[in-house]
């Protein structure tokens, strides 16, 4: 899965060796399998504290990529260690490794070797931060955990319940204590975490369509975006494009118009309007069928 979020600035050149190695810091599916790449990633040796140090200040004071390269290819194993521990959201490993690697990278950047803590220490919290991140926008459609608080219990509650059964009271109120979060928290991310994404519109196997929630969900008293803008156009040429259409035609034709067809109970015969015009029926049709074209005509303009 490719990431879509901002990307830190890359520690490990692509050409530097390594090789595929340090090609495969962005993508650990690379070598073929991840068994080859975690394979690879555990013969790679350990810094001593020493070399830590050396290798920290060095990328600190003269920005040296080597340096940080050096840096990220020791501390993979521990990515891969702590991506092991996330695979229970059913989620890649490879993917999960991905984004710790991009954790480990940020904190190589901001490693700050003077402060008498070892990188591996530093790097914990930026590994598990951005997978942590990764599975909350990709485990489920909506999000089950947007606060501080809805992240603790997210990423602490799978582990604390004893079984798949719902907890009891008893156990809300234990888990809400050792936490320190309120029970019904608690109760509500149980919930969220059961749920599962349902897809709007059903699938269609052998020629039938499965019960969906777009069969009940529908609200028939609610009109479609489309059907509304449709309806609120055809009021309006009911409306402004009808008077504007009206105004185009000379007064006689106005008239017919509107008596034959404008009045709110039964409009005016053609012989009605010949004799108040003194001319003969099929001359008031002739008339009225002018009109009207020529009112179509307005009518298409003005839409």
């Amino acid at each position: 899965m490719k990431r879509s979020s901002n990307q830190p600035d890359t520690l490990v050149p692509a050409t530097s060796g390594p090789g595929a190695l340090a090609l495969a810091i962005a993508n650990p599916g690379s070598l073929g399998t991840i068994e080859a790449y975690i394979g690879a990633v555990n013969r790679l040796p350990v810094l001593t504290a020493e070399q830590e140090h050396e290798l920290a200040v060095r990328y600190r004071d003269k920005e040296d990529l080597n340096a940080a390269r050096e840096l990220v290819l020791s501390h993979l194993r521990l990515v891969v260690s702590i991506a092991r521990q996330y695979l229970g959201y059913g989620l890649p490993h490879a993917d999960l490794i991905q984004e710790g690697n991009v954790g480990l990278m940020k904190a190589v950047k901001r490693f700050d070797p003077d402060r008498g803590v070892r990188l591996v220490s530093f790097a914990i919290h930026w590994v598990k931060a951005e997978i942590h991140e990764y599975i909350l926008k990709n485990w489920r459609l909506v999000k089950v955990a947007t606060t501080k608080a809805q992240r603790k219990l997210f990423f602490n509650l799978r582990s604390m319940k004893q079984d798949s059964h719902a907890l009891t009271p008893e156990q809300v109120e234990e888990i809400a204590a050792s936490l320190n979060v309120r029970p019904q928290d608690v109760a509500e991310m149980e919930v969220r975490m059961g749920g599962q994404d349902m897809a709007l519109e059903g699938r269609s196997d052998d020629g039938e369509t499965d019960f969906a929630p777009i069969a009940y969900l529908s609200d028939d008293g609610q009109l479609e975006p489309s059907a509304v803008l449709e309806g609120r156009r055809r009021d309006e040429l009911h409306g402004q494009g009808l008077l504007q259409a009206l105004d185009g035609l000379d007064d006689r034709s106005r008239r017919i118009i509107e008596a034959r067809w404008l009045k709110d109970e039964g409009g005016a015969t053609l012989q009605e309007l010949a004799n108040e015009f003194g001319v003969s029926a099929e001359r008031i049709r002739q008339i009225e069928a002018r009109a009207m074209t020529k009112m179509r005509g307005a009518l298409a303009a003005y839409a």
